[in-house]
This record gives C-alpha cells, structure tokens and sequence, in this order.
C-alpha cells in the first residue's frame, strides 16, 4: 500500500517560470551554476546552490551556504515570484524532450512508507551528500527538489490523468536545452479520491532519481516528527512505462599499462568484436568502445553473460567484472579517479571528444539499463552499481516546493 497526499504547493508565478526554474542542484558544479544564473536574480540556482553568491572558494557546505539559500528563497516569497496555493491539491507535470513526452502526479509521498520499504531504493547514499540536503531542508523549512518515483503503470489512472490534462496548461514553458514542462492542478474532489485509491493498492513506489532527497527529508521529519512536521516529502510520481533512461557511460584515462593492440586482443577474449561507423547499440549486452578515434562494437561472449541474479546480468556489472577490473585494473568504480561517468545526455560525441583530445584513453558507450531490470532490483532488495542510470528529462527546480511546516519563510501570496 503506497500513501499519497495532496499538500499546498509554493509554485512560481506563469510569467515567471521560465526564468525562475532551473536544473537539478547536483548535476552542474557551482561554476556551471554561477554562469547559468548569471543576470538573472530569479534563477533557483540561487536557493538550490545558494554558495554561487558567495565568493567563489566557498566551501558547498559552508553553514553560510545554507543561510544565503534561506535568504534567497524568503525574497522570491515576499516579491511574489514564488505563490502558496491555497487548498492542499495534487498537480500534474508534463515533460516533452523531442519526441518524449511523460506526465507525472506531483503529490506528497509517505515518510513512513520509505522507512518501511513500501518506498523502494535501489542505490546507497553517502552521508556527506545527505547531511547537505538535510541542512538545506532545515535551512528553508522546505523541499525545493521533487524525488523522481516510479509506479506500476495502471489504466484507470492513466486516463484520469489523461482527462486532468486536456485543458490549456497553467504553467507552460520551454527550457535552453529544448525541454517542455507544462503542469495543471487537480481540483477535483472525485478525481483526488480515485488518485488517493489507486495507490493504495500499489504494493510498492520506486525511487528512480531522489536517493539522498528523500533520505534527507525522512531524517528531517524524524527529528521533528510531533513538531508540526507533515510527515511526507515533495514528489513526482511517473508510470514505469512512460520514463525514459539513458545510457551512464564509462571513460578510461589510461588502458592499465596495456597498449591499443594489446587492449583489444585482451578484450577480445570477453567480446565478440567489430568495427564500427558510430556507437550505434541494439541491445542488451552489447555496447560501444572508443579508441584511437575508431568505434568498436563489443557483444558479450555468452558464457559471460549466464547469470539469473538480477545485479550480476546488468551491462555496468558484467564490464566492470569482466574488463574494467581485471583488464584495466578498474578496482572499485566508487573511488578510483581513472574512470570518468558521463551522463547519456552528452552523447557518444562527447566520449569522442574526451578521447580525440587525450583527456581519455578510450571510453565504452553502454546500452541504457531498463526500467523492468531497475524495479526487479528494488524488489529484491538489492544495490545498483554506481552510475548505472540516467534518467531524462530532468525534473526543474523551483516547479513546485513544498514547505514542511504550516507557514513559509517570508510573506507568501495564494493562489485563489
């Protein structure tokens, strides 16, 4: 049984959006940060990574970080950019990225159901990376960035979510990079029920991107549990059948001592081996390989690729098993500073161009990790590998907050 609430979201104004929402706070380093917000004071780059108005050798983590995040956040609430809806309501938010299209119900998951595993994971968390989001949900007395969570698609629900999305969006805009967000609110009563029973009869919700946020937001409400804390964290919740991910691919600087001959024949031995135009991928088990500005295509040799345990069968464990330790002495993918993850995003382009530069000796182009294998995971309890998923589009910051206790930082308008 998965819990759901409608909460009153702090949204920004339409005529706004588009300047005020922004990328995830951890997938641009603070410089990258300072340049997109720069001469816009209404980016949420200045609440989600409040450190870029800060001199630049800031540490992140600075307790003065967090109070500039606080600060910035009270001033978009008093102007009036940012408005506190006035009945709690679920929302609905719609991504379009070329020909992909996903909508999503923004909604308030469950505390509880995280710490009982009706919330499932499938990643670690590093405390570092935690502490940070729990000092910034403290700072704010707010969830600034949504948890992505996945659900077993169901039909009922899809064409209530369908019919909620006919009419003219009330927030609609799209982004630098191409990507279209659009998002409605539910008001009504029949629907919100309907929504509420429909995952009450899902067994389980699925973290796709969100490990650390929720994490934090649990850690949070337990600290403050009987406080006026709600009990619940900001989300958005899509069908499994809608996400689309895309390849984490792998970056070497060096081949290990080995020459380009030499790597090839060794890899020869795990692989079936081909030239290749482009890093063009079909299937599972067969991936990309750049080297010496020339493209390979890999496919397992399949005594390699027998296993029934859902970990051990996914490309990112096979390579690392089977290649990247014991041929390019790739030990643990977690700490060692020879490997580079780059986000599919990028593209094979960028693999060539980390290569053809002498950045890196040579790079592999993965083929994406599937939805079906990710929950498989989750429901057995176990861990994914680092760096084995790319989810796309990326949910913006700033497109809905939810504050945690009953009155925001700062004076806030409603939404009638």
């Amino acid at each position: 049984m998965a819990t759901v609430r409608p909460f009153r979201a702090l949204r920004p104004r339409a005529d706004l959006a588009a300047r005020i929402c922004e990328l995830p706070y951890d997938v641009m380093t603070s410089e990258e940060a300072r340049q997109i917000a720069a001469g816009n004071a209404s980016s949420f780059l200045h609440v989600s990574k409040p450190e870029i108005d800060l001199p630049p050798e800031t540490d992140p983590y600075d307790p003065r970080v967090y109070e500039k995040g606080k600060e910035n956040f009270s001033q978009l609430i008093r102007e009036g950019s940012l408005k506190l809806e006035s009945q709690p309501r679920f929302y609905l938010y719609r991504q379009i990225m070329g020909k992909h299209s996903q909508t999503g119900l923004v909604a308030a998951a469950s505390c509880e159901d995280f710490i009982r595993n009706a919330i499932k994971k499938h990643e670690l968390t590093r405390p570092d990376k935690e502490d940070d989001r729990v000092r910034h949900i403290e700072a704010l007395n707010a969830q600034t960035g949504p948890v992505f969570l996945v659900y077993p698609s169901d039909a009922a629900l899809a064409r209530c979510l369908a019919q909620e999305s006919k009419e003219a969006p009330e927030i609609d805009f799209t982004a630098p990079d191409g990507v279209r967000h659009s998002s409605w609110t539910i008001v009504d009563p029949g629907d919100i029920s309907l929504i509420q029973e429909k995952f009450a009869q899902m067994p389980a919700l699925y973290i796709a991107d969100g490990h650390h946020r929720s994490a934090a937001a649990v850690r949070v409400w337990r600290k403050r549990e009987g406080a006026g804390s709600s009990g619940s964290f900001l989300s958005v919740l899509f069908p499994h059948d809608q996400v689309q991910i895309l390849p984490y691919n792998r970056a070497l600087s060096d081949l290990n001592g080995l020459s380009p001959a030499e790597a090839l024949e060794k890899l020869g031995g795990i692989f079936e081996i081909r030239k290749a135009g482009a890093a063009s991928l079909a299937r599972k088990n067969e991936m990309g390989f750049y080297l010496e500005k020339q493209w390979y295509t890999l496919s397992f040799r399949p005594r390699f690729a027998v296993t029934t345990d859902p970990v051990e069968r996914l490309d990112v464990t096979l390579l690392q098993k089977h290649a990247l330790e014991p041929l390019f002495g790739i030990d643990d993918p977690r700490t060692s500073k020879r490997i580079r993850f780059v986000g599919g995003i990028r593209g094979p382009g960028e693999l060539e161009r980390l290569v053809d530069r002498g950045e890196c000796a040579c790079a592999f182009s993965m083929f994406p990790t599937s939805i079906e294998d990710l929950m498989t995971i989750a429901d057995a309890g176990g861990i994914m590998p680092p760096k084995s998923t790319w989810f796309e589009p990326k949910l913006r910051d700033g497109m809905f907050c939810h504050l945690i206790e009953p009155s925001p930082p700062g004076k806030a308008g409603e939404f009638k």
